[in-house]
């Protein structure tokens, strides 16, 4: 199993749910419901009414999240802000109306169709301090010490070089600034083949750390006041949701699931004192 492969297929399914999105149709509605991040039995209610009530309908239905980043990250006006694999932007969108006109948001995302509904959900935002990029999030385009914030939601998961995301994460951060993302994390073994089926890893969650493992990354990258604090423990029945429509027998792999799986937010801080030489390549 490739990383150019797993990489394709997670591009493949992320440019489907886009094109359902852009339909008018949830991002999880179509044949493939649960092979793009997380799946709705993960990614509903997690923002409130007043939330979705500010952004355009095709940012909330291509909402594919295991957390609310936004509410994590406790942003400030004129902070700058970088949402890793932003998808249709809601999580962006959001960033940008917290910190204001005198901050800035970017969304950054490797999929042309994710892309384009982004940049008409900015569009009909009619905020003006928001900028998508593309690019791969394991190599940022953006320069050393530019950003005060990092946040992601449920996507880490799906890069097989997260040691390189992490470090770049670091080293695009100013000194003192934050790390906050929604990400999912593995407790426990789980099957060797579950984590090498493509699908299952754009799925976004065979593809996860272990918490001990995510904690471990971050500390070499160097950070510190590291903390992952789990928000949900996803069921056997969870299970079931995810893979029941990707032709996979769910009776057998959601059992193997049980309580391995959780939702969790992670958070870290690139230490005030830090040069930006901790996240050279």
């Amino acid at each position: 199993m490739s990383s150019t492969d797993i990489k394709n297929v997670v591009r493949e399914k992320y440019a489907e749910a886009a094109l359902r999105a852009e339909a008018g149709r949830h991002a999880d509605s179509g044949n493939a419901k649960a092979s793009c991040k997380c799946g709705d039995k993960i990614s509903s209610g997690l923002y409130d009414v007043s939330q979705i009530g500010t952004m355009p309908e095709k940012a909330v239905l291509a909402s594919l999240g295991c957390g609310n980043p936004t509410a994590l990250a406790e942003l400030k006006a004129g902070e700058t802000v970088l949402d890793l694999g932003s998808g249709g932007g809601i999580d962006v969108l959001l960033s940008a109306r917290r910190v204001g006109p005198t901050g800035k948001a970017y969304g950054l995302d490797m999929t042309d169709e994710m892309l384009a509904l982004a940049g008409e959900n900015k569009k009909k935002s009619g905020l003006t301090n928001v900028e998508f990029l593309k690019g791969d999030i394991e190599n940022i385009p953006l320069p050393d010490a530019s950003v005060d914030v990092i946040i992601s939601n449920c996507v880490i998961n799906l890069s097989v070089d997260k040691d390189k995301v992490i470090r770049e994460a670091f080293r695009v951060l100013k000194p003192g600034g934050r790390f906050a993302v929604s990400d999912i994390v593995r407790r426990g073994d789980v099957p060797a083949e579950l984590l090498a089926n493509m699908v299952l890893w754009a799925g976004c969650a065979v593809g996860a750390l272990k918490d001990a493992e995510y904690s471990a990354k971050l500390a070499s990258a160097g950070f510190t006041g590291i903390g992952i604090e789990t928000t949900k423990v996803y069921t056997a029945e969870d299970g079931r949701a995810w893979f029941g429509d990707l032709g996979l027998d769910a009776d057998t792999i959601a059992p193997q699931i049980e309580g391995k799986f959780v939702s969790a937010f992670i958070r870290a801080v690139k230490p005030a004192a830090a040069s930006c030489c901790g996240g050279l390549h």
